[in-house]
């Protein structure tokens, strides 16, 4: 069976090395419970090395993550995969790999959760919910009532986009499961903070 879901999705900023070593330590140290590696500019053996690593650092019960990489992912003793919404079909890897590892999916409508939940998702991400200058390009978010529609889909969803911890409680009124972001994470001083609070909005 698939590991526990964590209530807070870390998604790594993109910065391989030392730097990442210390933010996944200082995750850690903090209790979050989810952690993404995503870092486009990494070979293969950099970045089966560096989820090796991670995982060393982390606590077993944190639930950790290779972006699109099964395989490393597999390899390097972490516990699955988030696909991109374009990325690989599930049921192949669900044949090869089988229902152990967390296999998650990004949406942005409620129709892709949908979907993913057809193939065999575990969870997926779903957003942005609220504006942020990454996403600005693309237009008005879908927002808390889309989330609240993909809520319905019958798949974990974690709010993704411009989640702040004084924002969690209105993704969890939207019935997400959790939340999942890369700025939230980055300032270690409010981590703590940041856990206590997912702990009271996504009890479990």
């Amino acid at each position: 069976m698939p590991a526990r879901l964590p209530r807070l999705l870390a998604i790594s900023p993109g910065e391989g090395g030392e730097s990442l070593t210390a933010w996944a330590r200082s995750l850690a140290d903090a209790g979050v419970d989810g952690v993404q590696i995503r870092d486009k500019s990494l070979t293969d053996r950099e970045l089966f090395e560096l989820t090796r690593r991670i995982r060393k650092l982390l606590p077993p019960e944190v639930r950790l993550l290779v972006n699109s990489r099964l395989d490393i992912a597999i390899a390097a003793g972490a516990d699955g995969v988030h696909l991109p919404a374009a990325g690989l079909p599930i049921p192949p890897l669900r044949k090869r790999f089988g229902r152990s590892p967390l296999i998650g999916r990004s949406t942005h409508h409620p129709s892709e959760v949908e979907s993913a939940r057809q193939e065999g998702a575990d969870y997926v991400t779903f957003g942005p919910v609220y504006l942020t200058p990454s996403k600005a390009r693309y237009g008005k978010p879908p927002g808390l009532e889309a989330l609240r529609v993909a809520a319905t889909c019958g798949l974990p969803v974690f709010a993704l986009g411009g989640v702040t911890i004084d924002r969690l409680p209105e993704v969890a009124a939207a019935d997400a499961a959790g939340a999942a972001g890369i700025r939230c994470f980055m300032d270690a001083a409010s981590l703590e903070a940041l856990v206590e609070e997912a702990r009271r909005s996504f009890p479990r």
